[in-house]
């Protein structure tokens, strides 16, 4: 049995963040009707010209900026030549021999260990319209077109044949993704179609040179679809290299339902596309001020905010991690912090909030953060709560709960339900009393030198108190009285 390497490439659409289309003023807005967002230039009529948009433009050297890449000058458009029925000019304005960027590199994390991903392009192109083959849950025997998203802005990145895992390919799409949003140049929501991925996939034997068969998965729209059919054709090309078949290079999806890649067709090389330069739009030609000018407005990217989190905030690797992991936790983490007096005493204790409560909530109501119903504000008064020990931490996940669930301040909630912490020394010590004549047992271990067992007890008096009680007061009266 031989030994096999994988080898994996990526080609990575991602839709840019502008209002118009690429090459027409029609909008980009997902959702709407079919064929309502669409004129002359993006459903091809005869004799209409291709204006460029300046906007996708910048989105596509912002993102190669951020990745290290290259710059060209000069670049140029091309028609790549195919017919498919939603392709409604039989080509599709791309790059091919000057795009816009390249030769950058991204690295990527997995188990522990750093790994720079060279890639080789990102290029600006108009997508395709969509092809519907079913109404609601209603499956059609024949086909649909919805041309509102052809003539969309589209970036596309491609990686060298580097990734050597399906975990790998995971990595790399997740920090690519949040480094994007993190830009702003895409939304990059897969659902949407707003990113997508066609994988290439070959295995050779150990100490090959020479790549293997190279089998493409178009058209992937979630990362976990990525990895299950990355798994599905490495065991596939396995398979079939022991049993001593041949195999053929093609182009494949993936079957979610039935977790499987099927044939699609036999895959196309470079010359079937027939490419040639775009008669209709010059050479663009960028100056080193422009390129400049959009390098000073690149934000804070995820790893360099990470490492700020971790130094500023004295967080912990994890806790970084987690708030970084998105621009809008990020943004939500430190509205709440700047809302906050002692900052420097809380940072822990909201990552805590915002890691584990609100996003247990905000993961069970399928929701982002974005649209959160208790605003960065409203933990912040949360937070100031329990600081100030106005409010225990039993009491604050009773109130997080109504406060999640009527969107409401924390202190109408507290003021309402009289859950205001009880200091009174003499409340709390007839309270303790109580709870020592109801606990003989931990009173007797406690007597002989088990100091544990005052825990018992405390928790009789939080109980008594409805939780209200000051649990440092509670702590010193009844070693006092134990004593």
């Amino acid at each position: 049995m031989f030994r096999y390497e994988v080898l994996i490439g990526l080609e990575v659409h991602m839709q840019i963040n502008t209002k118009s289309k690429i090459f027409c003023e029609c909008s980009t807005q997902f959702g709407a009707e079919a064929n309502s967002n669409i004129c002359v230039i993006c459903t091809s009529q005869p004799g209409v010209i291709p204006i460029l948009n300046k906007k996708a433009v910048e989105g596509v050297i912002k993102t190669g900026l951020a990745l290290n890449f290259t710059i060209n000058r000069r670049c140029t458009f091309a028609r790549k030549q195919y017919f498919y029925p939603d392709v409604p000019k039989n080509y599709q304005i791309t790059q091919f021999e000057s795009p816009l960027c390249s030769n950058g590199k991204l690295s990527i994390i997995v188990n522990e260990r750093e790994k720079i991903i060279n890639i080789e392009r990102i290029h600006l192109e108009e997508d395709t319209g969509k092809l519907l083959h079913k109404i609601g849950g209603k499956k059609l025997n024949y086909s649909l077109l919805d041309l509102n998203r052809a003539g969309i802005g589209l970036m596309e990145l491609v990686t060298k044949p580097e990734l050597s895992s399906p975990q790998e390919a995971v990595e790399f799409l997740r920090e690519l993704k949040n480094i994007v949003e993190y830009l702003d140049t895409s939304e990059c929501n897969m659902e949407e179609g707003k990113m997508r991925c066609d994988v290439n996939v070959s295995v050779r034997i150990v100490g090959q040179k020479k790549l293997g068969v190279r089998v493409e998965i178009k058209n992937m729209n979630s990362i976990s679809g990525v990895k299950d059919a990355i798994t599905y054709e490495v065991q596939r090309h396995k398979k079939i290299l022991n049993s001593g078949a041949r195999l053929v290079q093609e182009t494949r999806f993936w079957d979610a339902e039935e977790k499987v890649t099927k044939s699609m067709r036999l895959k196309e090389n470079i010359l079937d596309y027939r490419y040639f330069t775009e008669p209709d739009l010059v050479p663009l030609y960028l100056s080193n001020c422009f390129i400049e000018n959009l390098y000073k407005q690149l934000p804070e990217l995820p790893r360099i905010k990470k490492a700020r989190f971790i130094k500023n905030y004295n967080l912990s690797e994890y806790d970084a991690s987690y708030l970084t992991s998105s621009k809008m936790i990020a943004e939500y983490y430190e509205d709440a912090l700047s809302n906050l007096d002692n900052k420097n005493s809380v940072t822990k204790l909201l990552a805590n909030w915002i890691s584990t409560e609100l996003s247990a909530k905000l993961n069970a109501s399928k929701i982002c953060i974005t649209k959160s119903p208790i605003s960065s504000k409203n933990l912040s008064k949360l937070i100031s709560l329990i600081q100030n020990e106005i409010i225990s931490g039993k009491i604050a996940k009773i109130v997080f709960e109504e406060m999640y669930e009527k969107s409401i301040d924390p202190e109408i909630i507290i003021k309402k339900r009289g859950f205001t912490r009880i200091s009174d020394e003499s409340v709390i010590t007839e309270i303790c009393e109580k709870a020592i004549i109801e606990s003989p047992n931990a009173v007797a271990e406690f007597k002989i030198g088990k100091k544990r067992a005052i825990d018992a007890i405390i928790g009789l008096v939080m109980k008594k108190s409805k939780g209200q009680a000051d649990p440092k007061l509670v702590n010193k009266i009844l070693i006092k009285k134990l004593n």
